[in-house]
């Protein structure tokens, strides 16, 4: 808290009153003549001053909002020394795409890099030439570091990362490629998927939903649904209650919003589903859609979605800003070795401050920040451990929880 003084100045008036005698005064003896005045000593010359000492340079600016920082930038070379290849769907799909590009921006703004995102020809139908073309153009154009987004970009990863061997690829949401000059970096989303739907249940929603990306092949999101089926069971057989939840792969396969997808949630709402966790990037879009004409709720994925619609009730997340720059250091301060070529990827989850549900935004009323975060750090410290089997597509019901595979 500031305090604020306020100075005050007083002004003081002394006023001297002179009294008259009624006598008239006597004359003044006439001064005696001044002696002269002895002449001055010279004065001393000043001492030249000192040069001023120069201002301390002022500390670098760091930026902390990725949205101050333009999405396209122009190199006065025409070179762009960290690139970013986008998954499908778009680039500001408020989730995957985006969270893991506003970390190069926030790497490169903060370093004085050039940077610049390429997206592969061919939008959702993207073939693995396709992304191989994009990363080709951007090693060309002075990459030194290349962030790659999704699991689909392992193929031409690999057949890059062969060919630009002095180039270092950052591989999001994969894995090692036995390539010295690769990083696999994953997340344990089975931990915010399990915080997300544990959540739910306390907060009095019986009947969920999940509609999942690629198609039921993609590790990550399976991970995901994996543990909020597990977190929505704890929580009903904590408070012993019975629910129901929606799983479904349809229409999720290229991660982006489409009529079909907003049919099927909303036929979900109207049916008495009350919320469905919107897990695959652009088709939150559709989701939001449907949960918005049905009284619904949504839980977003991967970053806080509650800025993009009133229905989000909270967001499974995962650190993808901070993982790009904390990865994309390593190339430039001599440590890449720990990361690159490690033979296992690396993984990243409670226990490295790497996933949660946002605090900031809470709206929860069943469930407490304060308990929330006594569940995470159980995660971090091992005390509650969630299965992370990412083959498990189709969860199986419980005594206190059915799940309806639709479509499949």
């Amino acid at each position: 808290m500031k305090k604020f003084i306020a100075l005050f100045l007083a002004l003081v008036m002394v006023f001297a009153l002179c009294a008259c005698g009624s006598q008239p005064a006597a004359p003044a003896e006439p001064a005696a003549p001044a002696e002269p005045a002895a002449p001055a000593e010279p004065a001393a010359p000043a001492e030249p001053a000192a040069p001023a000492e120069p201002a301390a340079p002022a500390e670098p600016t760091v930026i902390t909002n990725p949205d101050e920082i333009p999405d396209d930038m122009t190199a006065e070379d025409g070179k762009y020394q960290v690139a970013f290849i986008t998954d499908v769907g778009q680039l500001k799909d408020k989730s995957f795409n985006q969270g893991t590009y506003d970390g190069v921006k926030l790497f490169a703004a903060n370093n004085n890099l050039a940077y610049k995102y390429y997206q592969p020809a061919n939008g959702d139908a993207a073939t693995d030439d396709d992304r191989y073309d994009a990363m080709k153009a951007a090693c060309e154009n002075g990459a030194q570091v290349v962030v790659a987004a999704g699991f689909m970009q392992a193929t031409a990863l690999q057949k890059a990362a062969e060919e630009f061997t002095d180039v270092m690829f950052i591989f999001i949401d994969g894995w090692d490629l036995g390539l010295a000059n690769v990083a696999g970096i994953y997340f344990a989303e089975e931990q915010p998927g399990y915080l997300a739907g544990y959540a739910a249940v306390k907060d009095g929603y019986t009947k969920l939903g999940f509609c999942g990306g690629g198609g039921g092949t993609n590790p990550a999101c399976i991970r995901y649904g994996w543990g909020f089926v597990q977190g929505a069971d704890a929580a009903a057989k904590e408070l012993d209650v019975n629910i129901e939840i929606n799983y479904s792969w349809e229409y999720g396969a290229s991660f982006s919003a489409s009529p079909e997808l907003q049919t099927m949630a909303a036929g979900w709402y109207a049916n008495g589903t009350e919320v469905i966790f919107a897990c695959g990037g652009s088709m939150f879009q559709s989701i939001v859609a449907a949960a918005a004409a049905n009284d619904g709720a949504v839980i977003g994925v991967d970053v806080d979605q509650s800025f993009e619609s009133d229905t989000v009730i909270t967001s499974a997340m995962k650190g993808l800003a901070a993982s790009v720059q904390w990865a994309c250091a390593k190339v430039y301060d001599g440590t890449w070795a720990e990361i690159g070529g490690n033979g296992t990827g690396t993984s990243l989850g409670a226990k490295d401050g790497a996933v949660g549900l946002p605090t900031a935004t809470w709206s929860l009323e069943g469930w407490t920040v304060e308990a929330y975060e006594a569940m995470l750090a159980d995660m971090a410290s091992g005390v509650l451990v969630v299965d992370n089997n990412s083959e498990m597509a189709a969860p199986a019901s419980t005594d206190n929880t059915t799940v309806n595979i639709i479509g499949g």
